[in-house]
């Protein structure tokens, strides 16, 4: 599939324009219901500032992160240990990429299959409506499967920062996955065993401002495949959940210098259900640009995804061990094909309702005519 390039721009042009681009606009039911900074403090904010001590305040954190992830599946986490300095860098960096000249981005296009890279939207293909945004995406472990030809080089310093920033990330993610496996009453390595090698990919979102954001979604809803996202946010909100099926929606207060963190698919399996994978979505406005930069930390392709502890009475919430290469393949040809066939019912709908009007104004045409014939 080709970018959504009009007229070589990319969509940071379109923030101008007075209407949205129709491949954009989303159905009546999948709309934003709640306001881009409508904040909610509905998702726990928790200190990690004890978690390297053995006792009280290890555990006190580890008890709150559990609550959290059975409640949403979400949580942010201040006194992280990421490097500030590097956060900012990290962030500048990412905002220098998205300003440059359109031609400049697309030298690293990632359509038709490309591993990294630039995009309008998604990397998936054959998507029904575009998400507002763009994006900038790398593989970064393992180290082995880097490829660098797909990472940006301008602003000079992007390689530099985005290893540094990768390396950190991965170290936290760590940090997080045994306060998870020890919530979850395992070993404390028990979760990074269960990924056999854990890959790590960045998604730096840039969500353009957007003239009718009432009618489209910078991220659509979903739930990320992978084990948990540690997702860096500025301060404009945007960023939304829901644990009732999407009935109810909350946006996330953004905290400065926090990270949210997202339970994935796999940790819901692995848990055997017991923490919840987010379910979120991003909704865009008319006043602000904004950024996101997310990391996931997900299994490698080939680890076998089967509940880690299933309880007495309990069923495992997998029918059967599966890899984490063919999960994913699976729920995104799932996703697709949910899209397509929700698109093809629209266009049924529409057809018959014009066949209905047809009818209709035919049988108005006839009633005329007969009436004439009888004058």
């Amino acid at each position: 599939m080709a970018p959504l390039i009009i007229c070589k721009k990319s969509l940071t042009s379109l923030a101008e324009e007075k209407y949205v681009n129709k491949k954009f606009i989303r159905d009546e039911d999948e709309r934003p219901k709640v306001a881009y900074n409508e904040f909610s403090d509905d998702i726990p904010v928790i200190s990690l500032a004890g978690i390297g001590e053995c006792g009280g305040e290890r555990a006190e954190t580890c008890r709150k992160i559990v609550a959290a992830c059975e409640e949403w599946g979400i949580f942010q986490v201040v006194d992280h240990g990421v490097d500030t300095e590097l956060v900012k860098d990290m962030t500048r960096s990412a905002r220098e990429f998205f300003d440059l000249p359109a031609e400049e981005k697309l030298r690293f296009d990632m359509s038709g299959g490309k591993k990294g890279g630039f995009i309008v939207s998604s990397h998936l293909q054959g998507e029904v409506v575009k998400d507002w945004r763009e994006i900038v995406t790398y593989f970064s472990y393992p180290i082995k499967a880097r490829d660098y030809s797909r990472w940006p080089d301008k602003p000079e310093d992007w390689r530099a920062v985005t290893e540094a920033y990768s390396e950190q990330l991965m170290e936290l993610g760590c940090k997080l996955l045994e306060i998870l496996s020890e919530g979850m009453g395992l070993e404390k390595d028990a979760l990074s065993k269960a990924c056999v090698e854990m890959d790590q990919k960045v998604v730096v979102n840039f969500y353009p401002k957007c003239p009718q954001p009432n009618l489209t979604l910078g991220l659509k809803r979903h739930t990320d495949p992978g084990l948990i996202t540690l997702l860096l946010q500025d301060q404009v909100g945007g960023l939304q959940a829901t644990r009732d099926g999407g009935k109810t929606w909350i946006t996330v207060q953004p905290v400065e210098g926090a990270f949210v963190v997202n339970l994935g698919d796999c940790g819901h399996y692995l848990s055997n259900g017991r923490f919840k994978n987010a379910d979120h979505q991003a909704v865009v406005n008319s006043n602000y640009s904004r950024l996101s930069i997310a990391t996931f930390q997900n299994p490698a392709p080939d680890a076998i995804l089967y509940p880690l502890k299933i309880e007495e009475g309990e069923k495992s919430v997998v029918n059967e061990p599966i890899t984490f290469a063919e999960m994913y393949k699976k729920k995104m040809t799932n996703d697709l094909e949910l899209s397509k066939l929700k698109k093809m019912a629209k266009e049924n709908k529409l057809q018959e309702e014009i066949l209905q009007k047809v009818k209709v104004e035919a049988q108005v045409k006839s009633c005329k005519s007969l009436e004439e014939i009888l004058a």
